[in-house]
Parts: C-alpha cells; sequence; structure tokens
C-alpha cells in the first residue's frame, strides 16, 4: 500500500538522524528534500549543484521551491566540465558526473556534521541505464525512496497530496543528455541546447527535448515533444516555421521534429548508441 511505503520512508529518514539531500528541483529530489525537511527539520539540507549542464531556468525554480517549502538548500559548484572522460560523452557519462557531484557533498556532510548523504533514485529506476547509481554505492549514498519501494507513480500521486508543484511536472534529464554519446560534451552545446528549449518552452511545450547532432553543414536541432502535444505545434499554420527561425537564430543550421515524439532515453536505443558503445551498453 502506499500509505505503507510513505511510512517506510519516514521511517528510514528518521533512522539517519540527519541527511544531506542531492537536490535538482526535479519530481523526485523536491519530493525527497520536502519529506526530510519535514522529519528532520534543520537537521536535512538540500545541495544542489550549480553546473553548466542544469537550465537556468531548472536551478531557479528549484531555488524558489526551495524557499516556497521552506526547506534549506546549499549551491555548490561540481567540475565534471574539467573531466576528460566525462567531455567525451561516453556511455557511462552520468557516472562521471555522480561521482563528481557525491566527491562534493561527502565532505560537506562530514564537515557539517550530518550523517548521510542521499539522492532521488526511485523504485522505477530499477533495471534502467544508470550509471549514477554505480558511483552512489561507491561513496555508500543512500536511496530511501528506492528502498521504501516508491515509484516513479507514487511519488507523484503523494506530490500531490503535498500540494508541490513538481507532482505533474515533466522528467527533467540534465543538458548533456541531449547529446549522442560520443560526440564531445561542450558549454557552447549546452547553451544552444538550453536556449532552443526555452524557445519550445516560451511558446507553451512543456515535454520538450531538443537532441543536439553535429553534420558537416552545420548543427542540426532534432526537436522531440510529447506525444499529445505534438498535434498542438501544428495547431497554428505558421507555428512551426516561426519555432523554426528562432531556434535557428541559437546557432543550428538544421531543426527537424521527431514524428515519434519525446520518449526517455531514446539516445539509449539501439540504432542511437554508436557501435564501438554497444558491446558494453
Amino acid at each position: 500500500m502506499l500509505e505503507a511505503r510513505y511510512r517506510k520512508l519516514r521511517e528510514l529518514l528518521a533512522s539517519y538522524g540527519s541527511c544531506v539531500v542531492a537536490y535538482s528541483g526535479g519530481v523526485d529530489s523536491v519530493f525527497l528534500a520536502h519529506v526530510a525537511h519535514d522529519v528532520l527539520g534543520d537537521k536535512a539540507l538540500a545541495a544542489i549543484a550549480d553546473t553548466p549542464s542544469l537550465p537556468r531556468r531548472e536551478l531557479r525554480e528549484a531555488l524558489d521551491l526551495a524557499r516556497r517549502f521552506g526547506f534549506p538548500v546549499r549551491v555548490i559548484r561540481t567540475r565534471e566540465f574539467a573531466n576528460p572522460d566525462y567531455l567525451a560523452n561516453p556511455l557511462n557519462r552520468c557516472y562521471f558526473c555522480k561521482h563528481e557531484l557525491f566527491e562534493e557533498l561527502i565532505p560537506l556532510a562530514r564537515a557539517e556534521g550530518f550523517r548521510v548523504v542521499v539522492y532521488g533514485e526511485n523504485a522505477s529506476d530499477v533495471g534502467d541505464h544508470r550509471p549514477g547509481a554505480q558511483a552512489a554505492a561507491e561513496f555508500a549514498v543512500r536511496a530511501p525512496l528506492k528502498e521504501a519501494g516508491l515509484t516513479k507513480e507514487d511519488i507523484r500521486e503523494l506530490s500531490a497530496m503535498m500540494g508541490l508543484p513538481t507532482a505533474d511536472k515533466p522528467q527533467m534529464a540534465c543538458l548533456s543528455s541531449r547529446i549522442p554519446y560520443g560526440e564531445p560534451v561542450t558549454p557552447e552545446k549546452l547553451r544552444m541546447i538550453e536556449q532552443a528549449e526555452d524557445v519550445l518552452r516560451d511558446a507553451g511545450f512543456r515535454d520538450v527535448r531538443v537532441r543536439h547532432h553535429e553534420l558537416k553543414a552545420g548543427h542540426l536541432a532534432r526537436i522531440e515533444l510529447g506525444p499529445d502535444e505534438l498535434e498542438r505545434l501544428f495547431g497554428e499554420p505558421d507555428r512551426p516555421r516561426r519555432l523554426a527561425e528562432a531556434i535557428k537564430r541559437v546557432g543550428y543550421a538544421h531543426v527537424t521534429l521527431d514524428l515519434l515524439g519525446y520518449r526517455r532515453g531514446s539516445l539509449n536505443e539501439p540504432e542511437a548508441v554508436p557501435a564501438e558503445f554497444r558491446r558494453t551498453s
């Protein structure tokens, strides 16, 4: 039962005595930070990494949410962009990102007397391609949502009951996830992706990904929209052209629409993974 799983989460958090929550402003981390603060009060601290892979809009919204719901949050700087292994964008890129994050959070927790570091992996993530979980295991970072058996659907339902505006927030992976494996991650590419996605969000679209592809004749933006939003894109005859022109001003030479729409992990699909990575995927 949902009530029992939620009670288990609260019991786990209480058993820690104190914790630092790896916070991103997404559905899972907002819920976890909110509940941790409710259980532990000022013995729970949310910490968010200010990095080029986090859209500025997401950072602002995450900090606004913390203020609105009264849980403390610390902004930290991570240095994954100084790591050539991360920049090379291998299949386990997320491992290097999470490793850097936890390498910052563990000393922070120790220095300020927090006993445990936790992050938002949940029971729905089991079996998914999640290299970050390896980094979490290496640093003994706990995943109380997963340990309590709470799924993504559970977390959305509980978030709605608590009045958290993230209850129906679309999935939001980092900007680096928009770049195909094996193509280098650069701040300039992330800037283009962020600005292109802002164009679409400012136009009212919620479930948005702009996949960044390098061509001989310039950059290509491959737009993925939620299946229920594809029809709305063509609701006004001139809208596709206006949006394409705005995205081209970001620096893209070509703008395309993926007719399959947004689906989680599309760059993990076999045909999207470079041949040299497939044996390890």
